[in-house]
């Protein structure tokens, strides 16, 4: 039997992208297969980091079922939560027996392992990483073909937006996004981490581009970053 190892869990309301104001139970899994410029999660980075817990599939929905009641959606965050598919496998099938909706928060470069798991999960809020924002190479290969196979999923992209990011990487997202589904909608997050630093601005900047060719493109921060909640 998997186990996964878990950074946290916790019932608080979701912050980021089209769900955004929802109550929703957070299993932040660690583990990650990127080092972001401006990572808000670093403690979920480190799989072998003090505090990390274990827990089997029954042990981890025991662990939620009493916070889930009332909830829109069990979010799977991390970290990179794909990095543990295998344990996903068995664990996602005991979550929709109970009817609870699976919402996947994922950094969207591991569309293989999202094909083990896309079947057990309703919502992806996929992150697209653009290069000259967090500092790595580019996926973007990877982040079209991990869209292929969460088409027909409750789907939405969002990108962060530094004081580094470029029009050209917006550029060659809007055409990702818009030779797929120019209605799925895309929301421009300004880095927290700067957010008096004229993000927002270019934000606003970004966003009349991509108007141009996408139906749905929204300027929103993170909104638990300013409640000051998880």
């Amino acid at each position: 039997m998997k186990k996964a190892r878990v950074v946290a869990i916790f019932r608080s309301v979701q912050g980021e992208g089209k769900y955004a104001g929802v109550p929703q139970v957070f299993i932040r899994f660690a583990g990650c297969n990127l080092a972001c410029a401006w990572c808000d999660a670093p403690e979920a980075r480190d799989c072998n980091a003090s505090g990390v817990l274990e827990y089997t599939p029954e042990d981890l929905w025991h662990a939620i079922e009493d916070i889930q009641p009332g909830t829109h959606s069990i979010a799977l965050t991390g970290g990179e939560p794909l990095m543990q598919a295998d344990f996903l496998k068995e664990f996602l099938p005991i979550v929709r027996a109970h009817k609870a909706l699976v919402f996947l928060e994922t950094n969207g470069t591991l569309p293989e392992e999202l094909k083990k798991v896309i079947d057990d999960i309703d919502i992806v809020s996929m992150d697209v990483k653009l290069p000259s924002s967090t500092e790595l190479s580019p996926f973007w290969d990877e982040h079209v073909k991990f869209m292929r196979v969460a088409w027909g999923k409750d789907l939405y992209i969002k990108v962060v937006i530094s004081k580094t990011t470029t029009m050209g990487d917006i550029v060659r997202t809007v055409e990702m996004i818009s030779k797929g589904d120019p209605t799925m909608p895309l929301f421009l997050q300004p880095n927290h981490f700067e957010i008096d630093s004229g993000v927002v601005d270019k934000c606003i900047e970004f966003q009349d581009h991509c108007l141009k060719y996408l139906k749905d493109v929204r300027v929103l921060p993170q909104l638990h970053k300013f409640m000051k909640i998880q």
